[in-house]
Order: structure tokens, then sequence, then C-alpha cells
């Protein structure tokens, strides 16, 4: 069988640069498709993350003018991914985050910006890297959204494309007068084009342009098919279901392994879980949390959001503390969540544990110690942290949505009685119902045997990249073949 090279094309890449769960799979995917005989280069905006990794890249196309400045194209490779950096200064070279102002405002470039990334990976699906002419370019989210455009409108003999949404509330809009800055041709300005709803939409362009879509999960796959889960494109979606796949994400086994983690306080594997408890005394003592190892503790590892459901966890607050559970929340975002979760830790401090922010290092001691993880997401195309929990042993309590119902075998009484339980779900997404779900899992902790069981079954499920790998190598195929 050939091989094959793709080339990925994307905003942010794990471990160099992340801001959310993209980069991880972004990070992974490659490394995993190497069993599939595929060869995948991924291009990334020049950050000065970026290029701090590669310093000793070799240039492999020289400072041209581009997009308002001059750009030129890296390559280098950083541990077992093989990387092209947009290397332009008047577009990437800002501190912090990589969408976002200091003052939390978006670039106001961000068109522009992420326009740039799109023609570049065109230009090298369309062959301006000798070295590298890839069978297939792969672009995430809507930041690469246009590279399927380019390409499409290049008129040339082209590589084949997917275009893989992880988020549709993150769509990419700007004005219609930027179609010739962004050098795109008049014709593309259609409803069979870019356009949507009157400005230029990367998102849009992609799903409508590329070969194959792909999205995280098969029920996510469904749900953005609808009028609500498609938030505008749920049309477009329902028209190109024949090209579109729900392939589930997975996670690296060999950075979220409890048996190998140096960034837990002690190691552990599915035979000795009596370990565990370890890792919940750090953990309460890095929240501040009383020691108390018989306490139900409840983790969270999220961005604080209305599409996370913390307003429906918090809405259950009372109800957490008059049961004797503990809490132990990483997260950042929405001001208002943010200052009702601290405030409920300084009421609270030996119960209530809040950290606002990320910590990559703590969020693998939050998965090690807490006894469940909580995820009431309103809607979720995929989903990370619950891979992680069943990798872990934190038994996972779940919204039914998304890649949170693909993924998690609910401790109804027929599971528990076959043994394929893995944590608890509830619909509708609402108050009430996730406060079910803490009591059927409150409850199903103090069975210290079954609970055991529930964890070592979570444990035994296979997260990984493995299988998905395997999916993506077989769309990449079926495309050339096409």
């Amino acid at each position: 069988m050939k091989s094959m090279r793709i080339l990925s094309v994307a905003s942010e890449i794990y471990p160099i640069i992340k801001t959310g769960g993209l980069a991880d799979v972004v990070g992974a995917l490659p490394i995993a498709l190497k069993a599939e005989d595929v060869e995948t280069c991924t291009l990334v905006p020049g950050y000065p993350a970026v290029l701090e990794q590669l310093r000793t890249a070799a240039t492999v196309l020289d400072w041209v003018p581009f997009f308002g400045g001059k750009a030129r194209l890296i390559r280098g490779s950083h541990g077992e991914l093989d990387l092209f950096a947009l290397d332009a200064p008047h577009l990437f070279a800002r501190p912090g985050n990589p969408y976002v102002t200091a003052e939390g405002t978006d670039w106001p470039d961000n068109g522009t910006r992420f326009a740039a990334l799109g023609r570049m990976a065109a230009d090298i699906g369309l062959g301006a890297v000798s070295t590298f002419v890839p069978d297939v370019v792969h672009a995430h989210d809507w930041q690469a959204g246009l590279a399927p455009a380019y390409l499409r409108y290049s008129r040339r003999e082209r590589p084949g494309t997917v275009m893989t949404v992880h988020n549709m509330a993150y769509q990419g809009k700007f004005p219609r007068d930027m179609l010739g800055e962004f050098g795109l041709p008049a014709e593309s300005f259609t409803i069979g084009g870019v356009e949507y709803y009157g400005g230029i939409g990367f998102l849009k362009a992609g799903l409508q342009l590329a070969d194959r879509i792909t999205t995280v999960s098969p029920t996510y796959a469904k749900e953005i098919q609808t009028d609500e889960g498609g938030m505008g494109l749920g049309g477009l979606l329902r028209e190109r279901a024949g090209d579109m796949k729900g392939i589930l994400n997975g996670i690296d086994n060999s950075v979220w392994n409890p048996a190998t983690d140096p960034r837990i306080s002690k190691r552990y594997n599915a035979d000795h879980l009596q370990d565990r408890e370890a890792n919940k005394r750090a953990l309460q003592q890095r929240f501040g949390l009383a020691p108390a190892p018989d306490a139900f503790l409840l983790g969270v590892i999220s961005r604080m959001s209305w599409q996370k459901g913390l307003d429906l966890l918090f809405d259950n607050m009372q109800s957490i503390l008059d049961q004797g559970m503990q809490l132990a929340l990483l997260g950042t975002g929405d001001a208002d969540l943010q200052d009702k979760y601290r405030a409920a830790a300084q009421a609270n401090p030996a119960r209530i544990g809040v950290l606002i922010g990320y910590d990559e290092d703590l969020a693998h001691l939050v998965q090690a110690g807490a006894d469940a993880l909580v995820v009431p997401s309103r809607f979720e195309p995929c989903g990370l942290t619950q891979l992680c929990a069943l990798r872990y042993g934190a038994v996972p309590i779940v919204s039914r949505v998304g890649g949170l119902e693909d993924t998690v075998v609910d401790a109804d009484a027929p599971a528990i009685a076959d043994g394929s339980a893995t944590g608890f779900k509830f619909a509708p997404v609402t108050t009430e119902y996730l406060a079910s779900a803490l009591q059927r899992a409150l409850k199903a902790f103090r069975d210290r045997s079954g609970w055991r069981r529930i964890q070592q079954r979570g444990m035994s499920t296979d997260v990984s990249w493995r299988a998905r790998a395997n999916r993506y190598a077989e769309l990449y195929r079926g495309i050339v073949r096409a």
C-alpha cells in the first residue's frame, strides 16, 4: 500500500501552543497515523512560542511579500511532530493568547492572519515545497477553513481536502469587502462558495468546498445537521451528509497514563486503585480542602461558560455541600461564573476549591485524585477530559450530548449488572437532572466494591488514537481514490 502524505493545517498544536482540545488532537493524530503508513506535516502560524521551538529549522520558502508584510516558511521538528511554520512577524509575532488581545478582545486582523494561514496551506498543497507535496490537505476549524477554498479556486490540479469541525460555535465571519485582501476571486462570493450571511465565512467555506467533512464524534455529526446544533450551517451539513463522518477523538496514551505519569503524586493502575488515595490527598491539599478520604470529591477541568454547563453545576452547590461532597475546579472563562465560584470557595474553603486559570500539571492531578469528573455541557463535540477521566479512574458524570454520549456507558441497572458501566449520564441538560446524576453517583460511590468495578471498566476502555487513526487513514485513501 502506497505511503500517503498529509498536510495538516491548524492554529495550535500541543505541546507547543494550546488553548483547548483542538491542540491536543492536532498534536496527537499525526503520531498515531504513522502506524497507518501516513506521513503528516502540520502547518501552524509562527507564533513566538512556535519559533522558539523551531530555532534550528530550515527555511524552505524565503522572505516574500505576503498579506501586507513579508513572510517565510520554515520546516523543522518537535519530538515526533514534523512541522511547517508560517513566519510572518506582522501577523503572528504577538505575546499571549493567539486569538485575543490582553484585554480579551479579538485581534482586529484575525481575518487576515488566518486567511494567510489558509493560503500558505494551499500553496504547499499545490507544490510550493518540492520535498513535501501532499496527497490531502486536512484543515482544522475555522482558522484553516479557507485552505479548501484557495485550492478549489486555484483551478489547478490539487490534492484532496478534508475539513474537520471541532466546535460549530466558532465560525470565523469577516466583512465582504475583505475578499480582495484575502486574494479570493469575485466568483467565490456565492452561496456555493465563501459567502455566509453577507460576509465571508471561513468555516462555511471549508464545509462547502472541502471534498470530505469530519467532526469529532458520531453523535455530534448528527446534532450539527439540525438547525439548532448547526448554528446557521445545519442546512449545508444536511446537504453534505453523504460526505461527512463523525470520528471520535482519542487521547495520547503516553501523555495520559496513570502508571507512568510524572505529574501526579503517586502512580497507579487498575489493579492498584488504592494508590489513587495519595493523589486524592494531594489534590485536597492543593485546593485547600479538608483532608477527608471518605468525602465524595468532584473534579472539574473546564472552560467556565454557558456551553460547558457550569452554571448548572453552580446551581447544585447547596446540594453538594449538604451531602458532604467536595469540589475541586480548575478553569477560566466568564467573569460572572468565576466570581460566583470564587465566592462559594471563600464561604466554604474546606469543601469548595477553585483555581482560576489552566495548569497542565494540575489537570493531571485532578484526573488522578478526583473520585468523579463532572462534564455537564449543553453541547460537547467530543470532549477530551472525560476520556482522560476514564483512563485515570475518575468516574465521569456527563450530559448526554455529542462525544459524551458516545464515550461513556451509563451506570443504569442493566449496565451495572453486566459490568459495562463506566460513568453516569443525564438528560435533558438541566439543573434538576444533573442533581439526579450526582445523587446516583454518590450512592454508587458508597458501595466501594461496586465503584471500583466502574472505575476498572472505564480504565479498560480504549480511548487511544489507535482505532481513530485507522478511520482517518481510510478516509484519506478514499479521497485519493475518488
